[in-house]
């Protein structure tokens, strides 16, 4: 891996161009081509990109048959909002208003609870993973991660969800949920939804933290990979950290000082979109995901919020302008020195046991799953997750010279298949 002067933008772009190349090109050659090949190419690099349409399916792997699927049905429309993992970045649904993405609000029940309503859709619909690079993806509402769910602890989490896919799915949350009828899997509740078929989940939105939510029908492995998962984060409520800091720490009751609960309510205060202390902090939701294009069990192209390579270096005059004209929305993120940048931090790759995240130039305190107000990892440059494990990662910069600073996968074939990134501090 090639490590990156501060402010050499052109030798960034030239390594985000020729990986991506390599990648692209190697796969449009031949959309059977596996992993190993990929990586195999590197003098692979000129032609034409095709697109994939992926009409295989999963399939091929001769490990399943229609039944684990529930009924077929016919393909439901959908509109297509599109998909730019930038704006992903920093999109959080708070059942405010109505989005492009998502039909939400927010409303009090019968019992004075605040409750956080969405209205979720899967939908069969084509991907694009890297330019010229389509995938036959199965989602929420159209876009893979799905939308990014938001509400604070003690809500109720209301989700609508309405099946017109070609494929039985459930919605299945890792939260404390206390009614087994809303655990979204095949053998309780309505177990899974047929095509043309709606149900109302509702959960409370317990513990704080940052969560993750998919479909649960079989074969799980399937309905996952193909793109039916995304990130559901509760913040915590400052008022209960205050009232039961012993809740947010692993520490004895007897540790707990006015001055740790002062200082966990602050962070709960930082972490709590409805407070102001939240708009002074850089959040970023990264979904990490691969995609096995040819079916035959092993991913072939990796990223972060799905398109390869898409957070690298792409045409720019060095000051923060990216050209308008870099069709393969190719820029890295964008970020000011000066404030902290947290990291909602996701693992929903399949058929590989491990995904990780690593700073270059950079340490940082995590999370895991963000259930702690203090941190499980702390001056850390390097974290491991397994699939379904997600964490909340705080960066500073302050002391950083302005310029580029990779991230990536540390295992290095995901790097060179599309899982690599950079920071740029302005």
């Amino acid at each position: 891996m090639i490590i990156v002067v501060n402010g050499d933008y052109g030798h960034a772009r030239e390594l985000t161009k020729t990986l991506q190349s390599r990648l692209v090109d190697r796969i449009g050659d031949d959309p059977g081509v596996s992993r190993r090949a990929v990586l195999g190419g590197l003098g692979v690099a000129g032609a034409s990109a095709v697109g994939l349409s992926g009409s295989g399916s999963a399939a091929a792997a001769g490990d399943h048959d229609d039944r684990e699927h529930g009924n077929f049905g016919a393909r439901g429309e959908y509109t297509d909002v599109g998909f730019d993992p930038h704006e992903f970045l920093r999109e959080f649904n708070t059942a405010d208003e109505d989005t492009e993405a998502v039909a939400q609000r927010t409303y009090t029940n019968d019992e004075g609870r605040r409750v956080r309503e969405f209205e979720l859709v899967a939908i069969d619909d084509t991907i694009t993973i890297a330019p010229g690079v389509e995938f036959e993806a199965w989602t929420y509402n159209g876009q893979v991660p799905a939308p990014t769910l938001r509400v604070t602890e003690g809500d109720v989490i209301r989700v609508i969800f309405r099946n017109e896919g070609s494929h039985a799915h459930t919605i299945h949350p890792h939260v404390k949920n206390v009614d087994p009828r809303m655990d979204g899997v095949p053998t309780n509740g309505p177990g899974v939804l047929n095509p043309g078929e709606q149900f109302v989940y509702e959960w409370e939105a317990q513990p704080a933290g940052c969560h993750f939510y998919h479909c649960h029908s079989l074969p799980l492995k399937e309905h996952i990979h193909r793109g039916l998962y995304g990130m559901l984060i509760v913040d915590p409520d400052p008022e209960n950290v205050r009232e039961n800091p012993q809740e947010y720490v692993p520490y004895h009751e007897s540790q707990i000082t006015p001055a740790l609960t002062d200082d966990i309510v602050a962070r709960a205060e930082s972490l709590n979109h409805e407070y102001d202390a939240n708009d002074e902090v850089q959040e970023l939701v990264m979904v990490m995901n691969g995609f096995d294009t040819n079916f035959d069990g092993d991913n072939e192209v990796y990223a972060v919020n799905t398109k390869a390579f898409c957070y690298g270096v792409g045409e720019t005059d060095g000051r923060g302008y990216w050209s308008a004209e870099d069709t393969a929305g190719i820029k890295p993120i964008t970020i000011d020195g000066q404030r902290p940048v947290r990291v909602y931090l996701l693992n929903a790759i399949e058929f590989d046991l491990i995904n990780s995240f690593h700073t270059h130039s950079q340490f940082f305190d995590y999370y895991d799953h963000g259930t702690s107000l203090v941190p499980t990892h702390d001056t850390v440059d390097t974290v491991m997750q397994c699939q379904a494990q997600r964490g909340i990662i705080e960066l500073d910069y302050s002391d950083h010279d302005t310029g580029l600073y990779m991230f990536h996968a540390h295992q290095s074939e995901f790097a060179e298949l599309g899982w690599m990134s950079f920071f740029e501090v302005v």
